[in-house]
């Protein structure tokens, strides 16, 4: 399928432009749009209006996949004549096919949440203690880790000094007493 155009503005355009006398090839070449998808807002636009082309998520149960799909790949419709029948974006019914021709009908039961997964308490980094929660051996611990930290950040310092001073010698500068 081709690009997906995000946002209400981006759509309304488009439909402005093909009301406008521009082809569905011209918008496939500059908005990268498939004539399947362009049909579809069209569609939507022209039966519901501006509303009709605000994106709205729906979770389809698997049951009502599974017969949107077997419509589709058994009796032979097409997916434009499904977007229409459905109300759906063909790219969402074509997207379900191909979940079917890998793994079947029964694939299309199974509910695949997209994003990110909340967050839980036994995921990820645990809370770090304050001084007062830790023991005596993990407060060495933590100050000897801060002191090699503060020295090695204090041996780099160092050592870019040196090597500016070292520069600014090979020019011919006296070094800064900074």
């Amino acid at each position: 399928m081709g690009y997906k155009i995000k946002t209400l503005e981006e759509r309304l355009e488009i439909i402005k432009l093909l009301e406008s006398g521009k082809s569905p090839g011209y918008l496939h070449l500059h908005y990268h749009i498939d004539a399947i998808d362009l049909a579809y807002y069209k569609r939507r636009y022209d039966k519901y209006g501006i509303e009709g082309l605000k994106r709205t998520h729906v979770n389809y149960s698997g049951k009502v996949r599974q017969r949107v799909v077997r419509d589709v790949m058994e009796n032979g419709l097409s997916l434009e004549r499904a977007s229409l029948k459905y109300d759906l974006c063909p790219s969402t019914i074509a997207g379900w096919c191909k979940i079917a021709r890998r793994g079947g009908m029964d694939a299309l039961l199974i509910f695949h949440k997209q994003g990110r997964p909340p967050k839980d308490k036994t995921m990820g980094r645990p809370r770090k203690k304050t001084l007062e929660e830790m023991t005596e051996l993990e407060r060495l611990r933590y100050e000897n880790e801060y002191l090699r930290a503060e020295n090695a950040l204090l041996k780099k310092v160092k050592a870019l000094v040196e090597e500016r001073e070292a520069r600014q010698r090979a020019i011919g500068r006296k070094s800064s007493k900074d």
